[in-house]
């Protein structure tokens, strides 16, 4: 549920598939070379998670995102989490007491954990109330685990996340600029970061889509696009 079959999934099915084949014919040393040799590559394929809170059918943001993801498929074994498929509860305080008492759903601490383990995070989520969807605030939650994403030394807390770098994917109806006073959703994933232990973020942005025209619209998203592909040479 929420995962998707990226480029690397299908490079791997058909490398099975191939050394399957192989090793059935070939029943020599020669065989087993050429397993080892087309496996051993994939196995080492650095892992992506591709988390997707852009809540409209038609988001102008997840259409820059998907060339993006794409083009990353090619380098990294992506997982995809879907916010408009997967519903996490806000952390009221039954969700709390519960934590307090170590009762946590398995699979939010296997996705918390897969997080935590990933080597690069894809967010794409458009510009809401001058921040993003709650969705992807309440998912953040859900993820926030004491011992999995995050620990404490007793003095402060530090991140357990191994991802170096963090792409941050959006697109904002008001004419507001990353970095603006006004947009605050990359200070917010920057703080998060900091506390997960999460490394340099990059954004994707395109702005003031709701007072452009159709083809302004249009230039916009191929804009961003081509950023990010640029972005993805170096990701």
């Amino acid at each position: 549920k929420g995962l998707i079959i990226s480029n690397a999934d299908s490079i791997y099915i058909f490398i099975v598939s191939f050394c399957v084949v192989v090793l059935l014919r070939c029943e020599s040393r020669a065989g087993l070379f050429v397993y080892i040799c087309m496996f051993k590559p994939y196995n080492k394929m650095k892992k992506l998670i591709f988390i997707d809170a852009c809540m409209r059918a038609g988001s102008r943001t997840r259409r820059i995102a998907r060339p993006i993801i794409t083009k990353l498929g090619n380098r990294y074994s992506v997982e995809t989490v879907d916010l408009t498929k997967n519903i996490y509860p806000v952390a009221d305080n039954y969700t709390l007491e519960d934590r307090n008492n170590g009762i946590v759903p398995a699979e939010h601490v296997s996705l918390a954990k897969r997080i935590a383990a990933a080597d690069r995070i894809v967010i794409a989520a458009p510009f809401w109330d001058m921040s993003f969807p709650s969705a992807l605030k309440v998912f953040f939650e859900n993820m926030s685990l004491f011992g999995v994403t995050f620990d404490t030394n007793e003095k402060e807390c530090y991140g357990l996340c191994k991802a170096e770098k963090v792409m941050y994917i959006t697109s904002r109806g008001m004419n507001i600029s990353t970095g603006d006073p006004l947009e605050q959703a990359t200070p917010y994933i920057k703080a998060l970061s900091h506390l997960w232990g999460w490394g340099e973020l990059t954004v994707v942005a395109a702005q003031n889509m709701d007072y452009s025209s159709e083809e302004e619209i249009e230039v916009k998203i191929t804009k961003a696009i081509e950023e990010g592909l640029e972005i993805c040479k170096t990701f």
